[in-house]
């Protein structure tokens, strides 16, 4: 990309900041989960249509998904934005202590409201360039639901909605910048509901078949089972519907939430049909019904290459953020509140992008609050200890991800923390970057095709030595439910 494509990508963000700023905090003051963004969804969608973008909404039968483009032809470039929430997670902005806005509500604790934002704006500065410079071309933002816990995405991409993509552009929210260029775990999640007979406790036990000792049976079936997966595989869940309050009813009805991840989509789905005999087997000794309800998967991301060193270079060209006075020590507030285990597995992670330089860099942060340089990169192989819908597109398209600084250093994801940087001045500039970023990587495949060529055979070589099948099978939709 030339000087003067990286100084339009550039004045055409910086002169709307406030615009995007402010559609980033309408989005973190309505948080809304799963499959259930309809007014986020709304406020990014009419955004795009009124700049000019062709929206299709309700896009593969989902009703917050929707797909804007302009252009036409090839190259297909799509960049990914997101918009969920998770539950439990409501927080106050700006506070640096834990004070939910509404008890028990949801709140952005992952910065998706920053995340579909920033994919926006670097959208719509690429639509700007293609309009001063007409050329064969299609730059698409597909506004992507559930990613939280839904693999929206997955579902996306198995209903064909990324076939002609030609490549596709992504960002995360976190404490420093630098690539997100490590693989993820795959994952299958599904409830477990065991149905038993009530009976009365005391009077007549015999009668009854307790489905909540079928639960707490499958539970300890899982725990033994722990030792003799993959040593990266991870098995979480959570007891959904417990039977009841009172101890003195036989439980009839009980359902547990299982999320198995392990590094490959093959090896998931042989812990969870290990995990599916395991629930088998404690309905047996309970003499319950069980019934397996397959809510969602995602396959392991696959880091580009190619693509990862191009988006670098424009991540280094725009840089880390200044930072004034009153930014510095609110992220000191915030650095108050988090153990130094949180600031350690920071480290760790940011390690893990970066090989031995990473490794170097990361114990040089010392006890800063907000980074002041982008992180080292490298071509790194060692598994990021998450999940990400992105992987199922990065599977049938060459695929780019990088971070950029939001939150103070070593802000656990998910916590009500980052909820409470998340509509702060810190985080619309770490959002800033992220738009520049995507806009100029998408602008360099659209000015490079060589670039673009090169990307696409570094993923048919990944195919052709691992081949991919999406991990939803036919007949199961998106739900809100959990």
């Amino acid at each position: 990309m030339t000087a003067s494509q990286a100084a339009f990508i550039n004045h055409w963000i910086t002169a709307r900041e406030a615009d995007y700023s402010a559609l980033s905090d309408a989005i973190w003051d309505v948080p809304e989960t799963r499959f259930q963004e309809y007014r986020s969804s709304a406020l990014l969608a009419d955004a795009l249509e009124a700049e000019g973008f062709s929206v299709e909404r309700n896009a593969g039968g989902i009703e917050t998904a929707f797909i804007a483009s302009y252009g036409e032809g090839k190259p297909v470039i799509a960049l990914l934005g997101e918009f969920d929430a998770l539950a439990g997670l409501s927080q106050q902005a700006a506070l640096a202590s834990p004070q939910p806005l509404i008890e028990n509500g949801n709140g952005h604790g992952c910065g998706h409201n920053l995340l579909g934002t920033a994919a926006l704006a670097a959208a719509s500065a690429v639509k700007g360039w293609l309009e001063q410079h007409p050329q064969a071309g299609t730059v698409r933002f597909y506004g992507c639901p559930g990613e939280e816990g839904g693999s929206g995405k997955t579902f996306m991409v198995r209903d064909g909605l990324f076939d002609d993509v030609d490549a596709a552009l992504s960002w995360h929210p976190e404490g420093f910048a630098g690539m997100f260029n490590t693989p993820t775990l795959a994952n299958i999640q599904a409830e477990f509901h065991f149905k038993g007979l009530a009976a009365h406790a005391a009077n007549s036990p015999h009668l009854g078949r307790s489905a909540l000792d079928a639960v707490t049976l499958m539970n300890t079936g899982a725990n033994f089972l722990r030792e003799h997966i993959v040593q990266d595989a991870r098995l979480h869940y959570a007891v959904t519907n417990t039977g009841g309050r009172s101890p003195n009813v036989v439980q009839a009805d009980a359902a547990v939430l299982y999320l198995v991840r392990a590094p490959k989509t093959e090896q998931v789905q042989d812990i969870y049909q290990r995990v599916c005999n395991i629930a088998r087997g404690a309905a047996l000794m309970t003499d319950t019904q069980l019934s397996i309800r397959f809510d969602k998967a995602c396959s392991d991301y696959r880091p580009n290459r190619t693509l990862e060193r191009v988006m670098y270079q424009h991540l280094h060209h725009f840089g880390v953020p200044d930072y004034s006075t009153e930014e510095l020590a609110f992220a000191g507030q915030i650095r108050q509140t988090l153990s130094e285990a949180d600031l350690h597995n920071a480290r760790d992670n940011i390690a893990r992008t970066g090989g031995s330089a990473g490794q170097q860099w990361a114990q040089s942060l010392g006890d800063r609050t907000l980074t002041h340089e982008v992180a080292p990169y490298a071509e790194a192989d060692a598994v990021m200890y998450g999940s990400t819908d992105v992987g199922d597109v990065s599977w049938v398209a060459p695929t780019a991800q990088c971070f950029a600084p939001c939150f103070a250093l070593g802000t656990p994801l998910h916590t009500w923390q980052l909820v409470a940087q998340g509509r702060t001045s810190i985080a619309h500039k770490g959002m800033w970057l992220a738009a520049k970023t995507l806009g100029a990587t998408a602008l360099t495949l659209f000015t490079q095709p060589e670039t673009l060529n090169l990307a696409q055979q570094e993923l048919a070589r990944q195919r052709a030595a691992y081949p991919w099948q999406c991990p939803i099978p036919e007949g199961v939709s998106p739900s809100p439910q959990i």
